[in-house]
Protein backbone atom coordinates (compact mmCIF):
# COMPACT_ATOMS: atom_id res chain seq x y z
CA UNK A 1 0.00 0.00 0.00
CA UNK A 2 1.30 3.49 -0.63
CA UNK A 3 -0.02 7.49 0.30
CA UNK A 4 -0.80 7.82 -3.59
CA UNK A 5 -3.08 4.64 -4.09
CA UNK A 6 -6.45 5.60 -5.33
CA UNK A 7 -9.36 4.40 -3.15
CA UNK A 8 -13.04 4.51 -3.48
CA UNK A 9 -14.48 5.68 -0.10
CA UNK A 10 -18.00 5.84 -1.01
CA UNK A 11 -19.84 4.76 -4.65
CA UNK A 12 -23.86 4.90 -5.00
CA UNK A 13 -26.26 4.94 -7.89
CA UNK A 14 -29.93 5.99 -8.54
CA UNK A 15 -32.24 2.86 -9.61
CA UNK A 16 -32.07 2.72 -13.19
CA UNK A 17 -35.29 3.65 -14.99
CA UNK A 18 -37.20 2.52 -18.40
CA UNK A 19 -37.07 4.68 -21.47
CA UNK A 20 -40.91 5.44 -20.47
CA UNK A 21 -40.77 5.11 -16.80
CA UNK A 22 -41.50 6.95 -13.37
CA UNK A 23 -37.94 8.63 -14.30
CA UNK A 24 -38.89 10.02 -17.61
CA UNK A 25 -39.53 13.78 -17.11
CA UNK A 26 -36.36 13.64 -14.33
CA UNK A 27 -33.64 15.67 -16.37
CA UNK A 28 -30.48 13.75 -16.45
CA UNK A 29 -28.70 17.00 -14.43
CA UNK A 30 -31.05 16.44 -11.82
CA UNK A 31 -30.22 13.17 -11.57
CA UNK A 32 -26.52 14.00 -11.51
CA UNK A 33 -27.31 16.21 -8.22
CA UNK A 34 -28.65 13.55 -6.82
CA UNK A 35 -26.27 10.97 -6.75
CA UNK A 36 -23.63 13.56 -5.83
CA UNK A 37 -25.29 14.75 -2.74
CA UNK A 38 -25.89 11.15 -1.32
CA UNK A 39 -22.49 9.89 -2.35
CA UNK A 40 -21.32 12.92 -0.15
CA UNK A 41 -23.41 12.29 2.59
CA UNK A 42 -22.45 8.83 2.94
CA UNK A 43 -19.45 9.01 4.21
CA UNK A 44 -20.66 13.44 5.57
CA UNK A 45 -17.72 14.73 3.56
CA UNK A 46 -18.23 18.84 2.78
CA UNK A 47 -18.68 19.40 -0.81
CA UNK A 48 -15.09 21.85 -0.19
CA UNK A 49 -12.94 19.06 0.44
CA UNK A 50 -13.66 17.82 -3.50
CA UNK A 51 -11.05 19.22 -5.19
CA UNK A 52 -11.80 18.14 -9.17
CA UNK A 53 -14.99 16.46 -10.49
CA UNK A 54 -15.74 14.53 -13.77
CA UNK A 55 -19.24 14.11 -15.00
CA UNK A 56 -19.84 11.57 -18.18
CA UNK A 57 -22.87 12.49 -20.13
CA UNK A 58 -23.12 11.91 -24.03
CA UNK A 59 -26.71 12.54 -25.16
CA UNK A 60 -26.13 16.08 -25.35
CA UNK A 61 -29.76 16.49 -27.47
CA UNK A 62 -31.35 15.46 -23.38
CA UNK A 63 -29.87 18.46 -21.34
CA UNK A 64 -29.66 20.36 -24.63
CA UNK A 65 -32.35 23.27 -22.56
CA UNK A 66 -30.51 23.40 -19.96
CA UNK A 67 -28.03 24.51 -22.03
CA UNK A 68 -24.54 23.44 -21.72
CA UNK A 69 -21.36 22.82 -18.57
CA UNK A 70 -23.95 20.18 -16.79
CA UNK A 71 -20.80 19.40 -15.03
CA UNK A 72 -20.46 22.86 -13.43
CA UNK A 73 -24.25 23.04 -12.75
CA UNK A 74 -24.55 20.24 -10.93
CA UNK A 75 -21.82 21.21 -8.22
CA UNK A 76 -23.71 24.11 -7.93
CA UNK A 77 -26.75 22.59 -7.61
CA UNK A 78 -25.68 20.20 -5.11
CA UNK A 79 -24.09 23.28 -2.57
CA UNK A 80 -20.29 23.13 -3.72
CA UNK A 81 -18.50 26.15 -3.14
CA UNK A 82 -18.59 28.88 -6.71
CA UNK A 83 -13.88 27.88 -6.94
CA UNK A 84 -15.25 24.29 -7.21
CA UNK A 85 -13.46 22.82 -10.82
CA UNK A 86 -15.74 20.49 -12.54
CA UNK A 87 -15.79 19.16 -16.30
CA UNK A 88 -17.67 17.56 -18.80
CA UNK A 89 -16.75 14.24 -20.47
CA UNK A 90 -18.24 12.71 -23.51
CA UNK A 91 -16.65 9.40 -24.27
CA UNK A 92 -20.32 7.85 -25.01
CA UNK A 93 -20.86 4.36 -22.84
CA UNK A 94 -17.40 5.00 -21.47
CA UNK A 95 -18.20 8.22 -20.26
CA UNK A 96 -17.86 7.82 -16.46
CA UNK A 97 -15.19 4.77 -16.22
CA UNK A 98 -13.33 7.93 -18.13
CA UNK A 99 -14.27 10.17 -15.24
CA UNK A 100 -13.26 7.78 -12.78
CA UNK A 101 -10.02 7.64 -15.16
CA UNK A 102 -9.05 10.83 -14.92
CA UNK A 103 -9.50 11.11 -11.41
CA UNK A 104 -7.53 8.28 -10.78
CA UNK A 105 -4.54 9.88 -12.93
CA UNK A 106 -5.46 13.23 -10.70
CA UNK A 107 -4.73 11.51 -7.66
CA UNK A 108 -1.78 9.05 -8.64
CA UNK A 109 0.15 12.15 -9.83
CA UNK A 110 -0.11 14.34 -7.04
CA UNK A 111 -2.50 16.74 -8.58
CA UNK A 112 -5.71 15.81 -6.35
CA UNK A 113 -6.55 14.08 -2.96
CA UNK A 114 -10.40 13.84 -3.57
CA UNK A 115 -12.24 13.79 -6.93
CA UNK A 116 -15.98 12.98 -7.15
CA UNK A 117 -16.70 10.47 -10.82
CA UNK A 118 -20.16 10.66 -11.97
CA UNK A 119 -22.43 10.22 -14.83
CA UNK A 120 -26.48 10.84 -16.03
CA UNK A 121 -27.98 10.17 -18.62
CA UNK A 122 -32.09 9.97 -19.38
CA UNK A 123 -32.29 9.01 -22.61
CA UNK A 124 -35.97 8.92 -23.14
CA UNK A 125 -35.85 12.65 -22.04
CA UNK A 126 -33.95 13.48 -25.04
CA UNK A 127 -35.52 16.36 -27.32
CA UNK A 128 -35.99 15.74 -30.95
CA UNK A 129 -34.30 18.48 -32.58
CA UNK A 130 -35.19 20.93 -35.97
CA UNK A 131 -31.65 21.16 -37.45
CA UNK A 132 -30.80 24.76 -38.93
CA UNK A 133 -30.94 23.68 -42.31
CA UNK A 134 -34.58 23.20 -42.38
CA UNK A 135 -34.97 25.74 -38.79
CA UNK A 136 -33.05 28.56 -38.66
CA UNK A 137 -31.62 28.73 -42.66
CA UNK A 138 -34.71 26.87 -43.64
CA UNK A 139 -38.18 27.51 -44.98
CA UNK A 140 -40.32 30.82 -44.39
CA UNK A 141 -43.03 28.94 -44.49
CA UNK A 142 -44.08 25.45 -44.15
CA UNK A 143 -43.40 22.25 -42.06
CA UNK A 144 -40.12 21.82 -40.32
CA UNK A 145 -38.95 18.06 -40.50
CA UNK A 146 -37.70 17.45 -37.02
CA UNK A 147 -34.94 14.43 -36.49
CA UNK A 148 -35.20 11.85 -33.47
CA UNK A 149 -31.21 11.33 -32.39
CA UNK A 150 -32.21 8.39 -30.50
CA UNK A 151 -32.93 6.70 -33.50
CA UNK A 152 -29.44 4.84 -34.61
CA UNK A 153 -27.69 7.11 -32.18
CA UNK A 154 -27.20 9.73 -34.90
CA UNK A 155 -23.98 7.48 -36.26
CA UNK A 156 -25.96 6.80 -39.70
CA UNK A 157 -25.88 10.81 -40.61
CA UNK A 158 -21.93 10.42 -40.78
CA UNK A 159 -21.79 6.93 -42.68
CA UNK A 160 -21.47 5.04 -39.59
CA UNK A 161 -23.74 1.43 -38.66
CA UNK A 162 -25.69 1.10 -35.94
CA UNK A 163 -24.00 -0.14 -33.34
CA UNK A 164 -26.64 -3.02 -33.21
CA UNK A 165 -25.80 -3.92 -36.58
CA UNK A 166 -21.89 -4.00 -35.62
CA UNK A 167 -22.28 -6.00 -32.90
CA UNK A 168 -24.29 -8.75 -34.40
CA UNK A 169 -22.21 -9.26 -37.15
CA UNK A 170 -19.49 -9.56 -35.41
CA UNK A 171 -20.50 -12.03 -33.05
CA UNK A 172 -21.44 -14.17 -35.57
CA UNK A 173 -17.61 -13.57 -36.87
CA UNK A 174 -16.88 -15.57 -33.32
CA UNK A 175 -19.63 -18.01 -33.79
CA UNK A 176 -21.67 -16.66 -30.92
CA UNK A 177 -25.44 -16.85 -32.68
CA UNK A 178 -28.53 -15.43 -32.04
CA UNK A 179 -29.38 -18.39 -29.75
CA UNK A 180 -26.44 -18.07 -27.72
CA UNK A 181 -27.34 -14.38 -27.26
CA UNK A 182 -30.65 -15.23 -25.81
CA UNK A 183 -29.52 -17.54 -23.49
CA UNK A 184 -27.11 -14.48 -22.22
CA UNK A 185 -30.03 -12.06 -22.19
CA UNK A 186 -32.37 -14.39 -20.49
CA UNK A 187 -28.94 -15.45 -17.43
CA UNK A 188 -28.86 -11.68 -17.30
CA UNK A 189 -32.49 -11.27 -16.26
CA UNK A 190 -32.45 -14.27 -14.20
CA UNK A 191 -29.38 -13.24 -12.10
CA UNK A 192 -30.73 -9.72 -11.38
CA UNK A 193 -33.96 -11.14 -9.99
CA UNK A 194 -31.62 -14.05 -7.89
CA UNK A 195 -29.30 -11.07 -6.40
CA UNK A 196 -32.56 -8.81 -5.38
CA UNK A 197 -34.25 -11.52 -3.65
CA UNK A 198 -30.86 -12.08 -1.79
CA UNK A 199 -30.92 -8.28 -0.98
CA UNK A 200 -28.01 -7.54 -2.69
CA UNK A 201 -30.03 -4.43 -4.32
CA UNK A 202 -31.04 -2.58 -1.89
CA UNK A 203 -31.40 1.06 -0.60
CA UNK A 204 -28.19 1.67 1.29
CA UNK A 205 -25.68 -0.56 -0.01
CA UNK A 206 -25.09 0.39 -4.03
CA UNK A 207 -29.06 1.91 -4.80
CA UNK A 208 -30.24 5.25 -2.86
CA UNK A 209 -33.69 5.62 -2.88
CA UNK A 210 -35.12 8.58 -5.32
CA UNK A 211 -38.71 10.45 -4.31
CA UNK A 212 -40.53 12.06 -7.75
CA UNK A 213 -42.83 14.57 -7.02
CA UNK A 214 -46.65 14.19 -8.18
CA UNK A 215 -48.94 16.75 -8.86
CA UNK A 216 -52.33 15.32 -7.25
CA UNK A 217 -50.76 12.98 -4.70
CA UNK A 218 -48.04 11.34 -2.42
CA UNK A 219 -44.40 11.01 -4.33
CA UNK A 220 -43.91 7.94 -5.43
CA UNK A 221 -40.55 6.23 -3.67
CA UNK A 222 -38.53 4.81 -6.76
CA UNK A 223 -35.71 2.30 -4.51
CA UNK A 224 -35.66 -0.60 -6.97
CA UNK A 225 -34.54 -0.91 -11.21
CA UNK A 226 -37.50 -0.75 -13.33
CA UNK A 227 -36.36 -2.66 -16.46
CA UNK A 228 -36.03 -6.00 -15.29
CA UNK A 229 -38.68 -8.12 -16.23
CA UNK A 230 -39.73 -11.81 -16.46
CA UNK A 231 -39.00 -13.74 -20.08
CA UNK A 232 -38.15 -17.10 -21.33
CA UNK A 233 -36.37 -18.57 -24.28
CA UNK A 234 -39.34 -18.89 -26.25
CA UNK A 235 -40.26 -15.49 -25.67
CA UNK A 236 -36.88 -13.76 -26.94
CA UNK A 237 -36.58 -16.09 -29.67
CA UNK A 238 -40.08 -14.43 -30.94
CA UNK A 239 -38.38 -11.26 -31.01
CA UNK A 240 -37.46 -9.35 -33.95
CA UNK A 241 -34.00 -8.10 -34.47
CA UNK A 242 -33.34 -4.23 -34.61
CA UNK A 243 -31.34 -2.06 -37.03
CA UNK A 244 -30.91 -4.68 -39.49
CA UNK A 245 -28.53 -6.60 -37.33
CA UNK A 246 -28.51 -9.96 -37.78
CA UNK A 247 -28.76 -11.27 -33.95
CA UNK A 248 -29.64 -8.03 -31.52
CA UNK A 249 -33.10 -7.69 -30.34
CA UNK A 250 -34.79 -5.77 -27.52
CA UNK A 251 -34.42 -9.12 -25.78
CA UNK A 252 -30.83 -9.89 -25.65
CA UNK A 253 -30.00 -5.92 -25.55
CA UNK A 254 -30.84 -3.24 -23.06
CA UNK A 255 -33.77 -0.43 -23.22
CA UNK A 256 -32.43 3.24 -23.74
CA UNK A 257 -33.10 4.18 -19.81
CA UNK A 258 -32.59 6.81 -17.05
CA UNK A 259 -30.25 6.78 -14.20
CA UNK A 260 -26.81 8.48 -11.89
CA UNK A 261 -24.06 7.35 -10.51
CA UNK A 262 -21.51 8.73 -8.66
CA UNK A 263 -17.94 7.37 -6.76
CA UNK A 264 -16.09 9.51 -4.40
CA UNK A 265 -12.19 8.41 -4.75
CA UNK A 266 -9.44 9.66 -2.60
CA UNK A 267 -5.70 9.45 -1.88
CA UNK A 268 -5.24 6.51 0.60
CA UNK A 269 -3.02 9.31 2.79
CA UNK A 270 -6.21 11.75 2.61
CA UNK A 271 -8.38 8.75 3.76
CA UNK A 272 -6.62 8.09 6.53
CA UNK A 273 -6.41 11.75 7.38
CA UNK A 274 -10.55 12.07 7.37
CA UNK A 275 -11.23 8.54 9.00
CA UNK A 276 -12.68 7.02 6.15
CA UNK A 277 -12.28 3.53 5.74
CA UNK A 278 -10.99 2.31 1.78
CA UNK A 279 -13.88 -0.03 -0.09
CA UNK A 280 -11.38 -0.70 -2.66
CA UNK A 281 -8.08 0.26 -4.30
CA UNK A 282 -7.80 0.95 -7.66
CA UNK A 283 -4.95 -0.98 -8.74
CA UNK A 284 -4.58 0.64 -12.56
CA UNK A 285 -7.14 1.61 -15.37
CA UNK A 286 -6.66 1.15 -19.24
CA UNK A 287 -8.16 2.46 -22.13
CA UNK A 288 -8.37 1.82 -25.83
CA UNK A 289 -9.82 2.18 -29.17
CA UNK A 290 -10.58 -0.04 -32.59
CA UNK A 291 -11.72 -0.26 -35.71
CA UNK A 292 -16.04 1.15 -35.32
CA UNK A 293 -16.94 -1.85 -36.53
CA UNK A 294 -15.13 -3.90 -33.81
CA UNK A 295 -16.54 -2.24 -30.85
CA UNK A 296 -18.01 -5.64 -29.45
CA UNK A 297 -14.28 -6.44 -28.87
CA UNK A 298 -13.42 -3.80 -26.76
CA UNK A 299 -14.19 -4.58 -23.27
CA UNK A 300 -11.32 -7.59 -24.10
CA UNK A 301 -8.98 -5.31 -25.82
CA UNK A 302 -9.07 -2.95 -22.45
CA UNK A 303 -9.11 -5.66 -20.11
CA UNK A 304 -5.72 -7.31 -21.61
CA UNK A 305 -4.17 -3.82 -21.55
CA UNK A 306 -5.01 -3.42 -18.00
CA UNK A 307 -3.78 -6.77 -17.02
CA UNK A 308 -1.00 -5.81 -18.71
CA UNK A 309 -0.23 -3.02 -16.42
CA UNK A 310 -1.13 -4.57 -13.58
CA UNK A 311 1.15 -7.87 -14.57
CA UNK A 312 -1.66 -9.86 -14.26
CA UNK A 313 -3.37 -12.81 -16.15
CA UNK A 314 -6.78 -13.22 -16.41
CA UNK A 315 -6.52 -16.31 -14.20
CA UNK A 316 -6.07 -13.93 -10.95
CA UNK A 317 -9.65 -12.24 -11.34
CA UNK A 318 -12.26 -13.08 -9.21
CA UNK A 319 -14.63 -11.65 -10.86
CA UNK A 320 -15.51 -9.53 -14.30
CA UNK A 321 -18.14 -7.37 -15.04
CA UNK A 322 -18.69 -6.27 -18.63
CA UNK A 323 -21.26 -3.82 -19.48
CA UNK A 324 -24.03 -5.44 -21.75
CA UNK A 325 -24.43 -2.97 -24.36
CA UNK A 326 -25.81 -6.31 -25.91
CA UNK A 327 -25.26 -9.98 -24.86
CA UNK A 328 -23.13 -10.29 -27.91
CA UNK A 329 -20.49 -7.45 -26.48
CA UNK A 330 -19.87 -9.85 -23.31
CA UNK A 331 -19.84 -12.62 -25.29
CA UNK A 332 -17.57 -11.60 -27.79
CA UNK A 333 -15.36 -10.19 -25.25
CA UNK A 334 -14.87 -13.18 -22.85
CA UNK A 335 -14.15 -15.67 -25.81
CA UNK A 336 -11.46 -13.17 -26.80
CA UNK A 337 -10.03 -13.32 -23.31
CA UNK A 338 -10.72 -16.99 -22.78
CA UNK A 339 -8.56 -17.22 -26.30
CA UNK A 340 -11.53 -19.03 -27.81
CA UNK A 341 -10.79 -21.89 -25.50
CA UNK A 342 -14.05 -23.62 -24.96
CA UNK A 343 -13.66 -24.82 -21.46
CA UNK A 344 -11.81 -21.75 -20.41
CA UNK A 345 -14.95 -19.22 -22.37
CA UNK A 346 -17.52 -21.00 -19.92
CA UNK A 347 -15.41 -20.80 -16.78
CA UNK A 348 -15.13 -17.38 -17.69
CA UNK A 349 -18.91 -16.75 -18.27
CA UNK A 350 -19.27 -18.37 -14.68
CA UNK A 351 -17.35 -14.81 -13.23
CA UNK A 352 -19.35 -12.55 -15.21
CA UNK A 353 -22.14 -10.65 -14.63
CA UNK A 354 -23.12 -12.71 -11.25
CA UNK A 355 -25.68 -10.69 -10.01
CA UNK A 356 -26.95 -9.93 -13.66
CA UNK A 357 -25.79 -6.61 -16.15
CA UNK A 358 -27.42 -4.26 -18.27
CA UNK A 359 -29.76 -6.49 -19.90
CA UNK A 360 -31.82 -6.70 -16.79
CA UNK A 361 -30.55 -3.57 -14.83
CA UNK A 362 -30.42 -0.76 -17.93
CA UNK A 363 -27.82 1.39 -19.28
CA UNK A 364 -28.41 4.91 -19.16
CA UNK A 365 -25.39 5.39 -21.04
CA UNK A 366 -23.21 7.87 -19.50
CA UNK A 367 -24.19 6.53 -15.96
CA UNK A 368 -23.28 2.83 -16.59
CA UNK A 369 -19.15 2.97 -16.61
CA UNK A 370 -19.35 4.29 -12.93
CA UNK A 371 -22.34 1.60 -12.04
CA UNK A 372 -20.27 -1.53 -13.68
CA UNK A 373 -17.71 -0.58 -11.15
CA UNK A 374 -19.82 -0.66 -8.20
CA UNK A 375 -21.30 -3.56 -8.50
CA UNK A 376 -18.33 -5.44 -9.23
CA UNK A 377 -16.70 -4.20 -5.80
CA UNK A 378 -19.73 -4.23 -3.54
CA UNK A 379 -20.05 -7.80 -4.54
CA UNK A 380 -16.02 -8.49 -4.00
CA UNK A 381 -16.52 -6.96 -0.59
CA UNK A 382 -20.17 -9.20 0.26
CA UNK A 383 -17.27 -12.47 -1.15
CA UNK A 384 -14.64 -11.08 1.44
CA UNK A 385 -12.64 -9.59 -0.74
CA UNK A 386 -10.49 -10.46 -4.39
CA UNK A 387 -9.25 -8.57 -7.13
CA UNK A 388 -11.78 -8.05 -10.76
CA UNK A 389 -12.07 -5.46 -13.69
CA UNK A 390 -14.88 -4.20 -15.17
CA UNK A 391 -14.48 -2.98 -18.74
CA UNK A 392 -17.43 -1.46 -20.89
CA UNK A 393 -17.19 -0.57 -24.64
CA UNK A 394 -18.23 3.27 -26.45
CA UNK A 395 -19.59 3.64 -29.50
CA UNK A 396 -17.53 3.97 -32.80
CA UNK A 397 -14.99 1.34 -30.92
CA UNK A 398 -13.84 2.48 -27.24
CA UNK A 399 -13.34 0.81 -24.84
CA UNK A 400 -12.33 1.28 -21.18
CA UNK A 401 -11.04 -0.96 -17.81
CA UNK A 402 -10.40 -0.78 -14.28
CA UNK A 403 -8.54 -3.36 -11.64
CA UNK A 404 -10.13 -3.57 -8.58
CA UNK A 405 -8.93 -5.21 -5.33
CA UNK A 406 -10.89 -5.23 -2.35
Amino acid sequence: MDDTDAVIVSAVRTPFGRFDGVLKDVPSIDLGVMVVKEVLSRIQLDPSEVDELYYGTCIPAEYAPYLNVPARQITLLAGFPADSISLTLDRACCSSMTALRLGFRAIRSGEADVVIACGAENMGNACHLVEAKSGRWGKRLGHIQMVDILFELGYGKKGFNPVALDAGEVSLEFEIDRAEQDRWGLRSQERWAAAYEEGKYKVGQEIMAVEIPQHKSDPIVFNRDEPPRKTSLEKLAKLRTIYGSPTVTAGNAPGMNAGGSAIVIMSRKKADKLGLEPLATIETMAWDAAEPRYMAALPAKAIHKALSNAQKSVDDLDLIEINEAFAAVALVSLKILAGKDDHKYKALQEITNVNGGAIAIGHPVGASGARITMTLMYELMRRGGGCGVAAICGGLGQGESIILQV
